[in-house]
């Protein structure tokens, strides 16, 4: 059971982490710093390059989402087992966004006249992902171990 909750509760995480500050950025830090979540970064995208845009909004919304989600219905006994491979690989695309995220964190304060701070969003967010892997994983053993 607590299996189960801990794999809902990412349900209710996910949009929170969206939402939340990923980090704070600025030109210099004399001009002030703007908050960027996974959603007003999926904005500027959506404004400047749709094709982009779509691959990260499916790796950094519906891919983890539809992971948790399909784990939830295989632990609730709604959802084939059979469908945990597929469930590892959204897994494995979720992680795409941390990797960028960090790479965009990277370059950006090679630039000496920008000022990056990673916020608790970014925290939360990664997290999320983690968590949604860990607990594919004890799903599937938890499978193996059942009669």
């Amino acid at each position: 059971m607590t299996l189960r909750l801990a794999t809902l509760s990412l349900l209710v995480l996910y949009p929170i982490a969206w939402f939340a500050p990923l980090m704070r950025a600025g030109l210099l830090p004399i001009f002030g710093l703007s908050e960027i979540s996974v959603i007003t970064g999926l904005q500027s995208l959506w404004a400047s390059d749709v094709a982009l845009a779509l691959i990260v909004t499916a790796f950094a919304l519906f891919a983890p989402y539809l992971k948790t989600i399909g784990t939830a219905l295989i632990q609730w006994n709604l959802l084939d087992p059979r469908a945990q491979p597929a469930l590892h690989v959204l897994g494995k695309l979720a992680m795409a966004d941390i990797f960028l995220i960090a790479l965009y964190i990277t370059l950006a304060k090679g630039i000496s006249y920008a000022t990056i701070e990673v916020a608790w969003g970014l925290y939360l967010f990664t997290g999320c992902i983690l968590a949604s892997i860990a607990l594919g994983l004890l799903t599937e053993r938890q499978r193996q171990k059942a009669p």
